[in-house]
């Protein structure tokens, strides 16, 4: 029977991706005051950056309503559905309940809603490992034993380059965001395993990088196995120094790179590098 993989909006892709995968993606929203943007297929982020870097408020985001998961739950197959983490949006709820309405006239389909806790590539690299899974062949029940356990393991870090959001949003002082953008200070922000955000670690300029790797030397297990992911905002360049500095001292099986969707670039912020592994 066909199975079919859905993920909301702030899973990132590359062209590659979006070819191999077949992913049904759900959008969310994200407003700049009363300027709605809808993070879908035909979204312009180059042009939805620029106003952001602009705006002076706090940026907010929407998630998709259990609505807009019936509308790609409804037809054939087993539907496999990968939502940022539930401490960052409302996405997972919605899509429960979603689950809950659709199968109270329809029992007989097999639905299932993986809490990513994580974000952007970090969903991404958990769509990739249902896919694997569902080309192996394995049956429904097993898949989503793999890829819980997948999750669990997976690590998330990010690494921003502009506080400025932070500071909108009086996560940071703005005192603390002067000092840090003056002296160039970077901090580097990794997830809780329940999927919260914490700081890891922080350094000046091109240091925050070295100890960004230090942390993915140090955490990183089963390597030969696993797929790294990068997804960036607005900084393809400094993404490919990454890979390459990842390469020298950890061989993992693969590492991608992908571009922020618009989600993403309202969490890491312009110049933003998101990880996961």
């Amino acid at each position: 029977m066909k199975k079919r993989i859905i993920g909301d909006s702030c899973t990132d892709l590359n062209e590659k991706l979006k070819k191999d995968l077949n992913i049904e993606i759900v959008p969310l929203r994200i407003y700049l005051g009363e300027k709605e943007f809808i993070d879908k297929k035909d979204f312009d982020v180059n042009s939805f950056l620029k106003e952001m870097i602009d705006y002076d408020d706090v940026v907010k985001t929407s998630c998709p309503s259990p609505e807009d998961y019936l509308k790609v739950i409804e037809g054939d197959g087993s539907v496999f559905i990968v939502t940022l983490s539930k401490e960052l949006s409302g996405s997972y709820n919605s899509a429960l309940l979603a689950k809950k309405l659709y199968l109270e006239e329809n029992d007989s389909k097999f639905i299932h809603i993986f809490n990513s806790r994580s974000a952007a590539v970090g969903q991404t690299l958990i769509a990739l490992k249902i896919n694997e899974l569902i080309d192996s062949g394995l049956e429904d029940e097993m898949i989503v034993e793999k890829v819980e356990a997948y999750i669990e393991s997976q690590q998330t870090l990010f690494i921003l380059e502009s506080l400025d959001n932070l500071i909108k949003n009086g996560r940071i002082s703005k005192t603390k965001g002067f000092i840090a953008n003056t002296f160039n200070i970077i901090p580097i922000m990794g997830s809780t395993p329940k999927g919260r955000i914490e700081l890891k670690a922080k350094g000046r300029g091109a240091k925050a990088y070295k100890k960004m790797i230090d942390l993915i030397v140090e955490n990183a297990i089963d390597v030969e196995n696993k797929v790294l992911g990068i997804t960036h905002v607005d900084n393809i360049e400094q993404a490919k120094k990454i890979k390459r500095m990842i390469q020298k001292k950890v061989h993992f099986k693969d590492i991608i790179i992908v571009d922020a969707r618009g989600v993403s670039t309202s969490y890491a912020d312009n110049k933003g590098i998101v990880i996961a592994f």
